[in-house]
């Protein structure tokens, strides 16, 4: 294999073939006209459409199902949301580690699949066999606690193919981009938009039609439905096999890491040498899995991990010097990279708070409010969800068709603005959401109290289609940075990271609940979330969440601006950081916001 592709670079045939570590089907080289591109990006988007369906057909319902069917109070129903939710975003995590490092992102595609569909069938079953039915008479007081138990392994049985599904397949898409060439770069930088354009058309499509069939026609013809479609998707997806690109695992990521603290603490005396040659790196024909990166200046201890004890003989010491002992200057790299994510990730906690009230509390919101169209036919309250859908689709296709060439020509840079700067702007309209969604529920208290009937709910349009357009640019920001960031043979992973922010905030916004809750009862003496929302205090709690999103909107800009992103050695111009030309012979180190 590398002596053929170093035959193919001796013929500069690089347009022909693609040589980035990526195979085709058949163990071979790719052939850049046959494989990967839009070609194969398409089928990978089309599955998410599938799958987001059908997460979306039971997130966005959950709450009802918790409070209708199971009877389960308004606190309890948010709280076991939330921690489904967190538990469904934290999941990538495992999968994307198990992706990247043993069998592969396509493998773990097609198994997370099946577990999918093993927990949507269990999900059906439940409504159709009389042992797992809710209950025997049409009025239930009290659902089976055999209709529980099946109810709660089918999600979770769900969390679980999520969470390998929803990070090697979103990277696995990204992988069909040559990063080193420059039409396909270009594509990749396209790619999560429209990747994201293709996740809020199954949303919009699952809190539409597949709401209204839960609400009017029950819960297990909707289940028959997001059953079939994944398993539509399954066929999909190996229809595309011969048209894509895949990458081999590489083994754990989390060891050379280790390698590099336990060198750079073992040669923790030396001396950081300023020039570079006196610091260990392979060649590029030696390294044949991802890119080099070039030296920082940031975190500078690590750097010892790549100094050479024995300068004159560099080569001999390379090759016979332990990877505990001596790391290369990309390894070191890469850990760099890892450790500057943490603040990032941290600071976007906040973001991913706000983006949870819109299934949980905004849902909740609906269901007690006037939403009549005409006469006769009413809004299922999970169909409000659409409206975030469709902002979403709006500002994205807005951004990707308008504010990216707008903003090339004015700063001149490839990517437009920077993906922290994306990330930030979306905050910023996140604080707004939750500064609406407050007066609108004082309102709604008010206008209850005072007239006694149930405010109509176009009253909630606003916030919905503000955080629509938050999730348009720092969700789709973060996908790209959480993909792009991390060290190559990391990128599912990187996945998982991004999803993790949307679940860690889920058990945060929980915990949020119970403080806020406490000191509300310690202060007033009444708690903030009663049985029903009009026994509850909602208003406060969004107060609550302005506060923070603003405090932590300060703290992000702070970070973003001493940011300095990924510096590859290329032959060709990259545009990972987004402001900045990463050149062999001239490192990254560009600050962003």
């Amino acid at each position: 294999m590398e002596q053929r592709k170093n035959d193919i670079e001796s013929y500069d045939d690089q347009q022909k073939w693609v040589l980035d570590s990526s195979l085709d089907s058949r163990g071979e080289i790719p052939v850049r006209a046959r494989t990967g591109a839009w070609k194969a990006a398409l089928f990978i988007i089309a599955i998410e459409f599938s799958e987001r369906l059908s997460y979306f057909g039971i997130s966005t319902s959950l709450v009802v199902y918790l409070t209708t069917i199971l009877h389960q109070d308004l606190k309890m129903a948010v709280r076991n949301a939330n921690y489904w939710s967190g538990v469904t975003t934290l999941m990538p995590l495992l999968g994307g580690f198990v992706a990247d490092a043993y069998i592969g992102r396509y493998v773990t595609v097609l198994l997370a699949t099946i577990i999918y569909l093993t927990g949507l069938i269990l999900l059906t079953l439940s409504w159709f066999i009389p042992g797992l039915k809710p209950c025997h008479e049409e009025v239930c007081v009290e659902p089976r606690r055999a209709h529980e138990i099946a109810f709660f392994i089918a999600i979770y049985l769900i969390s679980v193919g999520t969470g390998g599904h929803k990070p090697s397949l979103e990277s696995f898409g990204a992988d069909q981009f040559e990063d080193d060439h420059p039409e396909e770069r270009k594509m990749k930088m396209s790619y999560f938009n429209w990747w994201s354009a293709g996740l809020c058309a199954g949303v919009l499509t699952a809190v539409t039609i597949v709401v209204y069939i839960e609400d009017h026609i029950g819960w297990g013809v909707a289940g028959i439905i997001l059953t079939v479609v994944m398993a539509t998707s399954l066929l999909v997806f190996l229809i595309g096999k011969p048209f894509y690109r895949y990458r081999a695992p590489s083994g754990s990521p989390l060891t050379p890491m280790l390698q590099v603290f336990v060198a750079a603490i073992s040669k923790r005396h030396l001396p950081r040498p300023s020039d570079s040659s006196h610091l260990h790196e392979l060649s590029r024909d030696e390294y044949s899995k991802g890119r080099l990166l070039s030296r920082t200046e940031k975190l500078k201890f690590l750097d010892k991990a790549a100094i050479i004890e024995n300068p004159g003989s560099e080569n001999a010491m390379a090759k016979k010097e332990s990877p505990w002992k001596l790391a290369t200057v990309t390894k070191v790299e890469e850990l760099k990279l890892l450790i500057n994510m943490i603040p990032i990730w941290f600071f976007t906690l906040a973001f991913g708070i706000c983006a949870t009230q819109s299934t949980t509390f905004f849902i909740k919101q609906a269901i007690i409010m006037d939403r009549h169209i005409g006469h006769s036919f009413i809004v299922p309250p999970s169909s409000m969800f659409a409206l975030v859908a469709l902002s979403m689709i709006i500002a994205v296709t807005v951004y990707e068709k308008t504010l990216v060439p707008l903003s090339r020509r004015i700063t001149g840079k490839e990517r437009g603005i920077s993906i922290l700067q994306r990330i930030g702007t979306g905050m910023v309209f996140s604080l707004l959401a939750m500064i609406i969604a407050a007066l609108v529920e004082r309102k709604r208290l008010d206008y209850t109290k005072q007239h006694h009937v149930p405010m109509n709910a176009l009253w909630l349009a606003p916030q919905f289609i503000i955080i629509g357009v938050a999730d348009a640019f720092t969700l789709v920001g973060l996908q790209e940075y959480f993909y792009d960031q991390v060290p190559d043979s990391m990128r599912s992973l990187g996945i998982g990271l991004y999803l993790s922010v949307v679940g860690a905030a889920s058990f945060v916004n929980n915990l949020l609940m119970t403080v806020t809750d406490r000191l509300a009862e310690n202060i007033s003496g009444k708690s903030l979330f009663g049985k029903d929302l009009n026994s509850s205090r909602l208003d406060r709690f969004y107060w609550t969440l302005a506060a923070l999103t603003a405090a932590n909107i300060c703290l992000f800009i702070f970070v973003a601006r001493r940011y300095t992103y990924k510096s590859v050695q290329s032959s060709v111009v990259v545009a990972d950081g987004g402001d900045d030309a990463e050149t062999p012979s001239a490192p990254s180190t560009s600050k962003y916001m």
